[in-house]
């Protein structure tokens, strides 16, 4: 099995409690550019205070350059097509959010402006975090500058769990275990939602069999979503549903969000989300504070099963007319105070090493077990440019519909999707 896990420096992370290397949020490369108006675009949705944010970050910005931020909220959901007919069109912003899977994709397309010899040159080349650094790298050189990390863990309502008496899970069966009374007890909640438009909370169970999703074979990718560990995986996740009952019809086209909107509502009694989650959870229900555990995702026997290191880069685009001070607004976001505030505010971890150095442990329900998912259980999807295009057509999100709606078996879905998944990443 060859999956992809998080570097050893990804091993000082073990909370949130994490301090500031630096007061200032001025970049060592800051330029007069008064007059001047940058574009950056910003996925929306990551941070609950995203807004007050940047208009400190712009207010910064002004007072140390001179120019102007214009800053554009996108949604997830619709980034990768409109980042790809911007590209097309030569109309991308200035410096924009990149997902961890996509800059490499990018890059490869020729829309964005390599940042080594900036990123050298601000001496910040050793406190990157390795593991963003590796997505972000294509052909030799870094095109995303590490802003931010996250991972997927479980969460749950601990007043259901104390109410029922119940523990939780540490293997499949036990997930099960504790399913099956929560759906006999408390009819009204949802005991573990699968949604059916959300690749990243499949994976943990390929990878938790022992299977995996691609794998480098000399020049070529060569799917393992057929195989059969992985296939084990994907039975036992959509058996979830399908068999035991424990989602509903609708989560068959759920993203991630519904998952998050429905727990918010008290709709769910547990679910496989973000670290970045509780923070957007009780901004949405403040109720729920006091209510919310969490736990690594469970191994089948024991251990735990690998889970995504999700997370995103600032890159600078080659349209762009003033790459200095594209430059500037990248280092001054993802170094000192800002880095800081963001990961406070997000619930994700900082890409600078040195903003990691003095973390200490800490005993929040709600930190420490995401913690350890990423040190321990921690992986990434395959890093090439054309996994990107794998997201964009959706193979993955497509096979498990396939599976929750009974239109295709896990055999059949599992196949069509291999087959599919290579013919993209291969370029056939």
């Amino acid at each position: 099995m060859q999956k992809r896990y998080l570097s050893v420096a990804m091993a000082a992370i073990v909370a949130l409690a994490l301090s500031a290397c630096s007061a200032g949020s001025a970049a060592s490369t800051a330029t007069d550019a008064t007059g001047e108006t940058l574009n950056v675009w910003i996925m929306e949705g990551t941070n609950p205070g995203s807004e007050a944010f940047f208009t400190t970050v712009g207010q910064e910005f002004t007072k140390e350059t001179g120019a102007t931020l214009n800053v554009e909220f996108v949604q997830w959901a619709d980034a990768h097509d409109r980042f790809v007919t911007a590209i097309a069109g030569n109309t991308t912003p200035d410096v924009a959010e990149t997902g961890n899977t996509w800059t490499a994709e990018f890059a490869a397309a020729g829309a964005l402006a390599p940042i080594g010899e900036k990123v050298t040159e601000a001496g910040l080349e050793d406190d990157l975090v390795k593991g963003l650094v590796e997505s972000g790298t294509y052909d030799g050189d870094l095109y995303g500058m590490p802003w931010y990390a996250g991972v997927r863990s479980i969460i749950f309502r601990t007043d259901v769990f104390e109410e029922l008496g119940l523990t939780p899970p540490t293997t499949w069966q036990e997930l099960v275990d504790v399913a099956t009374v929560i759906q006999a007890e408390r009819p009204d909640l949802i005991p573990f939602p699968v949604p059916g438009d959300a690749e990243m909370l499949a994976y943990p169970w390929v990878w938790g069999a022992g299977g995996d999703v691609s794998v480098q074979k000399g020049e070529n990718w060569e799917s393992g979503l057929a195989g059969d560990q992985a296939r084990e995986g994907i039975q036992f996740y959509t058996d979830l549903a399908t068999k035991h009952g424990f989602s509903t019809a609708g989560a068959t086209t759920w993203k991630e969000t519904d998952v998050l909107d429905n727990f918010a509502q008290g709709r769910v009694a547990m679910a496989i989300s973000g670290s970045w989650t509780p923070a957007t959870l009780l901004e949405k229900a403040p109720e729920l504070e006091g209510k919310l555990g969490a736990i690594p995702i469970p191994g089948k026997d024991s251990g735990i099963s690998p889970s995504v290191l999700g997370g995103s880069h600032l890159s600078v685009f080659n349209t762009t007319a003033n790459e200095d001070l594209s430059w500037t607004l990248v280092e001054m976001m993802s170094t000192g105070q800002f880095a800081q505030d963001w990961a406070d505010q997000s619930g994700y971890f900082p890409g600078l090493e040195s903003l990691l150095e003095t973390t200490m442990e800490s005993d929040d329900p709600l930190v420490r077990p995401f913690a350890e998912q990423m040190v321990d259980g921690g992986a990434s999807v395959p890093v090439t440019p054309t996994y990107g295009a794998v997201q964009a057509k959706k193979t993955t999100n497509a096979m498990i519909q396939a599976i929750l709606s009974g239109q295709k078996t896990v055999g059949e879905a599992t196949e069509d999707a291999a087959v599919e998944m290579d013919e993209i990443m291969n370029g056939k």
